[in-house]
């Protein structure tokens, strides 16, 4: 699991790479935690490496989004096919905001 940072016109950029699953999660929530606790309040969820997301990985999203005003600060962007299937099997696609391009998910923010 590969996890890096970066910010534009105040949102915080988290780029995901590799497999977030049982074993990476909780390095995942650790680093989303962080953020959170440095007062980031929009933040957008580069999934464009992401080659797998587990439940477990789907709970740190989900996570991250009550915190972040109810899902409201949260969007998530770039998945692939693999990725999407997962979010759209359990519902997480019409209960978390996903975009298709960077450019897609901070349009508005």
């Amino acid at each position: 699991m590969d996890i890096t940072m970066r910010a534009q016109n105040g949102v915080t950029i988290v780029a995901l790479g590799g497999s977030l699953d049982s074993n990476t999660s909780p390095k995942a929530q650790q680093e989303m935690d962080g953020i959170l606790a440095g007062g980031a309040k929009k933040v957008a969820v580069d999934c464009t490496t992401l080659d797998y997301i587990s439940s477990a990985g789907l709970r740190v999203m989900l996570g991250a989004a009550k915190k972040l005003n109810g899902g409201a600060g949260l969007r998530l962007f770039g998945l692939n096919q693999s990725v999407r299937e997962v979010f759209d099997i359990s519902g997480f696609s019409k209960i978390l905001a996903v975009f298709n391009s960077e450019a897609d998910a901070l349009r508005g923010f």
